[in-house]
């Protein structure tokens, strides 16, 4: 079942357990049956510590497997392979399970031992999907610390009555308790404040306890995480408010042109990105969401969750997201059957028709991977011609189950009340009215900048991203702005980067003209 190669690095993990893992199969005569035992027995060959059980007739789902401590019941079960992306989720389950620990905070640790109830969560994945994993391993760990919790990962590819009879059509989808507890990409710290209902208001109040800092960056992307090394680096009072660390990157599948860097991944590239941040005396304030920012001698950035935080610098670096289509229809079927990440959820649509909305580089490339997964795609543009790069419009040119039409105009996404069934566009160039029957739609139509809580204290353009200067500084004294959130063209990792980097050094120069002492006379060279 694992190669060589694999068994080698994995038999380099298993060296860490410290306590016998047991590995029960609830397996049949299926073919999937057999891979899940083959998979199980290959582990076990490779350490003298993990056992395996095979189970027949008992009521959990088949295949699948529980991984627990010996004599423990530590309620992990794996639905399915946990192989693709969701390899290492099996990799930390048997460590964390043998008593190897975690990387996390020794306050995260306490409060899913101190959880109150019993929780019993069910995470739908598919193995292509980079965003599932997190959710994974996260209430893994916590089955792991708390035994009133349990997990079960399900691959809903394997699974498909249980998608259908659950009307899931996006991943991660997460139950807890038999109802629906999240959708998409989530942290160990957001569950636990879902779980923890009084967490926010603690966290809050210990922001608001915060003494001023030098410098502020709101926003915890690759502009956020550059201009807070830079501005530690300095010495000076240092914090990051973050909705999650890592933005828009964590959303991001390959990555084949950061310098230096043959190939990685979204959420790779994130971590690293934090671990630098940590490196250094940085304040993070993870899961805070800013409304508002007065400006001032010290300036305020107010949070959502009521607290604020007060510097004598600022840096925008709240980034962007996804543009909607903005038609009837779209947001009472999002993740029932409107979509945005192919990668994640393009095998739930297996067999299907399906439409992409967008034709450049982005829209072009989700077509081809869903190509390769479902019936048939239609690519609508717009304009009257494609706007990706010519070797990729080749490849969708050359691609059997593929429908281009351009001078498109989505007006709706049409529905039988709980999912997608339909859409309809307008035809540019004669001006009627088309319907398109189909089961899913992706939208890659690009990005928009998140401003809307800056509006009317900081100069936008009309795009509504920070107008900046060559040097990331905004209308609003004190305030800097870096990366996809500004006017700064080519929204590129490697290029919000270098706008952090220099939004904090131009931070630290205002600083220091701005503390000077008055009338002192300039020192003069000997």
């Amino acid at each position: 079942m694992l190669d060589a190669n694999l068994k080698s690095q994995l038999q380099a993990y298993l060296t860490k357990l410290v306590h016998p893992v047991e590995l029960v199969a609830s397996i049949d005569d299926s073919p999937k049956s057999q891979e899940t035992l083959d998979l199980l027995r290959d582990i076990a060959s490779l350490s003298s510590l993990v056992n395996v059980k095979k189970v027949r007739g008992d009521n959990e789902r088949k295949p699948s497997f529980s991984v627990s401590r010996a004599g423990a019941d530590m309620g992990i079960r794996f639905a399915g392979l946990p192989m693709g992306h969701e390899f290492t989720s099996l990799v930390l389950a048997l460590l964390q399970a043998g008593g190897y620990p975690p990387k996390v905070s020794e306050e995260a640790l306490a409060q899913i031992r101190a959880l109150p109830g019993e929780y019993v969560f069910e995470t739908y994945i598919s193995l292509s999907c980079h965003n599932c994993p997190d959710i994974v391993q996260a209430l893994n760990l916590m089955a792991v610390l708390n035994p009133k919790v349990r997990h079960t990962m399900i691959d809903g590819a394997l699974f498909q009555e249980e998608v259908t009879a659950r009307e899931i059509m996006a991943v991660p989808t997460i139950y807890l308790n038999g109802q629906v507890f999240g959708q998409g990409r989530m942290s160990l710290e957001e569950i636990l404040s879902k779980v923890d209902t009084g967490s926010a208001a603690r966290e809050a109040e210990k922001i608001a306890q915060k003494d001023v800092f030098d410098v502020l960056v709101v926003g915890g992307g690759p502009a956020g995480a550059a201009a807070a090394i830079y501005a530690a680096r300095k010495g000076i009072k240092t914090g990051v408010v973050s909705e999650r660390f890592g933005g828009q990157v964590l959303d991001t599948l390959g990555i084949e042109n950061f310098i230096s860097v043959k190939e990685t991944e979204g959420p790779q590239l994130a971590q690293a990105l934090e671990e630098h941040v940590k490196q250094y005396d940085v304040d993070i304030m993870n899961q805070q969401r800013a409304k508002g920012l007065v400006p001032g001698s010290t300036i305020e950035v107010q949070l959502e969750s009521g607290a604020s935080v007060k510097a004598k610098s600022v840096i925008i670096a709240t980034g962007a997201r996804w543009r909607e289509l903005n038609v009837p229809g779209e947001k009472e079927y999002r993740n029932k059957g409107v979509a945005y990440c192919p990668h994640c959820d393009g095998p739930l649509f297996k067999g299907k028709r399906v439409a992409v909305v967008g034709g450049g580089n982005s829209g072009v490339e989700a077509a081809i991977d869903l190509a390769g997964v479902v019936a048939h795609v239609t690519l609508l543009e717009f304009a009257p011609t494609l706007r990706a790069d010519a070797v990729l419009q080749r490849k969708l040119a050359s691609l059997p189950n593929v429908t281009v039409i351009t001078q498109a105009q989505t007006t709706e996404v049409l529905g039988d009340g709980s999912r997608v069934n339909g859409m309809r566009y307008t035809d540019r160039a004669s001006g009627e009215s088309r319907t398109i029957e189909l089961e899913g739609i992706f939208v890659q139509i690009g990005l928009l900048p998140n401003t809307d809580w800056i509006k009317g204290t900081v100069a936008l353009s009309k795009h509504n991203e920070v107008e900046v200067n060559p040097r990331g500084e905004t209308s609003v004294p004190g305030v800097f702005a870096a990366g996809d959130v500004t006017t700064v063209p080519f929204k590129q990792i490697v290029i919000a980067m270098g706008e952090g980097s220099k939004a904090a050094l131009s931070a630290f120069d205002h600083l220091i003209r701005t503390s000077a002492p008055a009338d002192e006379p300039v020192a003069k060279a000997a």
